[in-house]
């Protein structure tokens, strides 16, 4: 796993080289091991964009000239631990999506056996990219951004743009999506006709 997003970081790096967009986007819950940092290093002074989403530790720096001056980090500490993992590269506009268990740290790497796998169909991916990814990198409510400094900061809003709270954002989408179905199925439903109730003083229709 560890080798495998080694290439990932780099093929992204080699794209910016020759002039192409690289693209890195991930979200975890730690970020510790160094020869990943460095790759992403090396990746943004290539070019590279690089989104980092990392609730807890981060050891790697972003903003530091020359060096990690393409890559942002935040931290989004909301109302429900998240324990996701999303792992994007651009790949020259066809894009590699993963989600998994495992962080990047040493432990997960190479003391424990992880899981990370390719989101393979396209309606998923889609929804990825365009729905949850967005949403936690427009987070301006519970989003910290790392300075070069080490020192976390308020993420700041967008003039004349509406707040975005990523997880807020998420469960209003599911209540929607619930509702929905709600109403499909009910829609689906077959109309039940009421029987008219005969007791003996009814008068029954004449038929002749």
């Amino acid at each position: 796993m560890h080798d495998k997003f080694l290439k990932l970081i780099q093929h992204e790096r080699d794209l910016a080289r020759q002039g192409k967009e690289g693209r890195i986007i991930v979200k975890l819950n730690s970020l510790v091991e160094e020869s990943l940092i460095v790759a992403l290093y090396e990746a943004s002074q290539a070019g590279v964009k690089i989104d980092l989403v990392v609730r807890g530790i981060c050891c790697l720096r972003p903003g530091m000239p020359g060096v990690s001056e393409n890559i942002r980090v935040v931290s989004i500490v909301g109302r429900f631990l998240e324990h996701s993992r999303i792992f994007y590269f651009g790949n020259g506009g066809n894009p590699k999506v993963y989600l998994g268990s495992a962080d990047w740290m040493p432990r997960n790497l190479f003391r424990r056996v992880e899981v990370v796998f390719p989101v393979l169909d396209p309606g998923l991916r889609k929804r990825i990219t365009d729905i949850i990814i967005p949403g936690y990198l427009s987070d301006c409510v519970k989003a910290r951004v790392l300075g070069s400094d080490g020192v976390y900061t308020r993420a700041v809003c967008p003039p004349g743009k509406e707040t975005c709270q990523a997880q807020l954002h998420f469960r209003n989408l599911a209540r929607k999506a619930a509702s929905l179905r709600v109403e499909s199925k009910t829609e689906k439903l077959p109309q039940v006709v009421k029987k008219p109730e005969f007791n003996s003083t009814t008068k029954l229709p004449y038929v002749g």
